[in-house]
């Protein structure tokens, strides 16, 4: 079997920025198109090497985007906030 290509994504599928706390409290930011099957991942220890080390983690903030573009765009908005500015998206 060769290797599998990846398919170019379709216009206007959803995607989602997503913020998770782990287990020793820091926060955690991605990107998926199915946040549930995602956070699986991560509390598995399959879907990150940062979060693999700091189960459990638990979903605190999603935010759906009409574009993989806008997912990353946001995903690298929300990881140059503060701390503080993070906690206030789900508080």
């Amino acid at each position: 079997m060769g290797k599998t290509q990846r398919q170019p994504e379709p216009a206007g599928d959803e995607w989602f920025a997503y913020m998770l706390r782990c287990g020793d409290g820091t926060l955690y930011t991605g990107i998926t198109r199915d946040v549930s099957r995602r956070c699986r991942q991560h509390n598995s220890g399959t879907a990150s090497r940062y979060t693999r080390s700091r189960r459990p983690v638990v979903l605190v903030y999603q935010e759906s985007l009409t574009s993989r573009s806008l997912a990353l765009k946001r995903e690298a908005a929300i990881k140059a906030m503060s701390r503080r500015q993070k906690l206030g998206l789900f508080r």
